[in-house]
């Protein structure tokens, strides 16, 4: 491309090529990797295709997990790929998904070092074909116990990972000093390393994060259940942990009551459905599910559905800094 053409010209040029061809252009000089790379580049990109990644094991292939990406146009769901899987993805032992954020895929397991199990996440990215691994440090283990989660900074177009260390049982909490031991960090793409988080209202040692986490517009959710102290013992009461991943800031979120007291807590689960935070909750059969939806005004309605399922997200085309 010519160094005459004005950037903003060139950004709007290249922004408008699929994923397929920019992955070739990165090659063609320093000057288009170090366009395609930018994060205003990143911010400006419009993929115009999206897709649903689907991961699903055989019976005669356990360790080896295959991913299926189907097209979300016209042709739904006729238009099936294969992805590429990265070396750091088919090296990883007993991985599962994390989660997803701007087309970025986080998964969780272990490689075989001389010391034993070394615990990594690898983030994923699918569009370009690239994959980072990143050795999670301080796993916690006896009371203790980890969760991860994944989102993008929307100032920097910088991808994070956060790791929260939590109580893991009932009986060890009130055992348990205040501050945990590296109770929360944060790993940013850009500089390679773990640290702390920017702010200090970290959640409290009673509440136990659950696999389930969504983000909607910046923010990261987990579904969490807060363990509360009675005469009798322990009762539990469902919420959510919102986190900020621009200001790295903690929150509750309270459910409607027939959410929070509902147990067991794994009939309840969440999603994203049109850039708003949803929770499903089984009711009745097996699958039939009642469905709430939070907005500015907080949880405004709930739909009951005949025999769904699962509520699956579409991921959009998505280049990242740092890869």
């Amino acid at each position: 491309m010519s160094d005459h053409i004005p950037f903003e010209i060139q950004m709007e040029i290249m922004k408008r090529f699929p994923v397929k061809s920019l992955i070739q252009f990165r090659s063609v000089s320093k000057s288009w990797k170090s366009l395609i790379d930018s994060s205003d580049f990143v911010k400006l990109y419009s993929g115009r295709q999206q897709h649903l990644l689907l991961r699903y094991d055989l019976q005669y292939k356990l360790e080896e997990p295959e991913y299926v990406s189907i097209v979300d146009d016209d042709t739904f769901p006729g238009h099936k790929v294969s992805p590429t899987i990265p070396v750091q993805l088919n090296n990883l032992e007993s991985s599962r998904i994390i989660g997803k954020s701007h087309g970025l895929l986080c998964l969780y397991g272990y490689y075989y070092g001389w010391d034993g199990r070394v615990r990594t996440a690898v983030l994923w990215n699918i569009s370009i074909r690239k994959a980072v691994d990143v050795v999670v440090p301080n796993v916690a283990c006896g009371k203790y116990a980890t969760g991860l989660g994944l989102g993008v900074c929307g100032k920097t177009s910088d991808p994070k990972i956060v790791k929260v260390t939590y109580v893991d049982s009932w009986k060890d909490t009130e055992t348990i000093p205040d501050s945990i031991p590296w109770q929360v960090d944060v790993f940013t793409v850009s500089t390679g390393a773990w640290r702390r988080p920017y702010s200090s209202n970290l959640p409290r040692k009673s509440i136990t994060f659950h696999y389930d986490q969504v983000v909607v517009d910046g923010v990261l959710y987990w579904f969490v259940s807060d363990r509360i102290t009675t005469d009798g013992g322990f009762r539990s009461l469902n919420l959510i942990i919102s986190y900020d991943i621009t200001s790295e800031e903690f929150g509750e979120i309270n459910l409607p009551d027939a959410l929070a007291h509902h147990h067991p807590y794994y009939e309840l689960s969440m999603s994203k459905l049109r850039e708003s935070l949803v929770v499903l909750q089984r009711s009745g059969d097996a699958n039939d599910r009642v469905f709430f939806c939070m907005d500015d005004e907080g949880w405004c309605f709930k739909i009951v559905y005949k025999d769904i399922h699962y509520l699956h997200t579409r991921c959009n085309t998505y280049i990242s800094t740092g890869f």
